[in-house]
């Protein structure tokens, strides 16, 4: 009796089993594939190249983000012998984002690109590449540039007291993590992986290190009044390393556990990285702190690289002022605020 066919799936686990039994020999499964005159597929290459790479990257979202794309939106391409690829295999993958997700869809071109070079320099591939943009997508597609880009929505910053009154009323960590997140106008990925070890609370610093900044370098933030409150509160319910603990052992809140307390409170026409730019329109709008500290404030790099070498100080004490003052701004206005700020008019008057 001729015994039935493997299902795809039991072909896939086989091939995975295989792949760790060559591991834990300590062979590497592509180069003996190339030994035995085998060709990868391009979820093989992929993997073995978001690996390489991934050693590289400053955190964990950068290792998330590779992995996510590539098997979201490249997943037609996983199971093709990496030879056998060619242009409208990339352009199945491309055209159905490339308008509707443009970032992302050039982010994604950019992988398969990389992924199929690799592939080439180990002699798996020979000739162009396909997911090449210059001088050649770039004749079958849309310019990135001409896209719409993809803007965070952002709350109106006449709006940021009356919704951190609201706020306050949650007794959740996500919701102190999503107001320190608006008085330190920080990204949501440097305050949910925010350390104990990286604050001095008496001397109101929060001190990021370049590993976990987008700029790749060390970044201080100064600490207002309430944003010194908070921690202080948390630190008596501390636990572990994190600020923000999550629920798993040794791991910090969810990336989407400040997006959640939006939608509960049902805020459609914001984001909690626009609140960055709620505090950006407050400051060239409202204040009169010169442009460049807020630029420093939001861990932007300013200027050439010989501006930056001249540029030696971060501003740290202008930069305390102007985050004393935009949590001011930010502190709910009760009926007592009123009257003292008319008694503080009134004796100017």
């Amino acid at each position: 009796m001729v015994a039935p066919p493997a299902s795809p799936l039991a072909e896939a686990r086989e091939k995975a089993a295989s792949a760790r039994r060559k591991i834990a020999q300590g062979l590497n499964p592509i180069d003996e594939r190339k030994r035995t005159g085998g060709v990868p597929t391009f979820g093989e290459v992929a993997d073995d190249v978001r690996g390489a790479l991934s050693e590289g990257f400053r955190n964990e979202k950068h290792k998330a983000q590779w992995k996510s794309t590539l098997e979201t939106y490249a997943a037609p391409l996983r199971g093709t012998p990496v030879d056998l690829i060619a242009t409208d295999d990339v352009l199945t993958v491309l055209k159905p984002i490339w308008t509707t997700k443009a970032e992302t869809a050039s982010r994604v071109r950019g992988r398969i690109e990389r992924i199929l070079d690799a592939a080439k320099a180990r002699g798996f591939r020979h000739g162009e590449n396909p997911a090449r943009w210059r001088g050649h997508l770039d004749h079958l597609l849309a310019r990135p540039s001409k896209l719409a880009r993809g803007h965070h929505a952002a709350m109106p910053y006449e709006d940021v007291a009356a919704f951190t009154a609201k706020l306050r009323k949650r007794e959740a960590t996500s919701a102190l993590a999503l107001e320190l997140c608006i008085l330190t106008a920080a990204r949501t990925g440097e305050i949910l992986g925010m350390r104990w070890l990286e604050i001095d609370l008496d001397k109101r610093i929060w001190t990021v290190p370049a590993n976990r900044m987008k700029a790749g370098r060390e970044h201080r933030i100064p600490l207002s009044p309430r944003a010194v409150a908070i921690l202080r509160r948390l630190e008596r319910m501390k636990a572990g390393e994190f600020v923000f603990p999550g629920r798993a052992r040794n791991k910090p809140l969810s990336n989407m556990a400040m997006e959640m307390v939006l939608r509960r409170m049902k805020v459609e026409d914001a984001t909690v990285h626009g609140f960055r730019s709620s505090f950006r329109d407050w400051a060239g709008n409202v204040s009169n702190f010169p442009r460049e500290v807020t630029e420093t404030a939001l861990a932007h790099v300013i200027g050439d690289k010989a501006e930056q070498a001249y540029r030696r100080s971060d501003a740290l004490e202008k930069r305390r002022k102007l985050m004393d003052a935009w949590a001011a701004y930010c502190e709910p206005k009760t009926s007592a605020n009123v009257v003292q700020m008319h008694r503080q008019t009134s004796s100017h008057a």
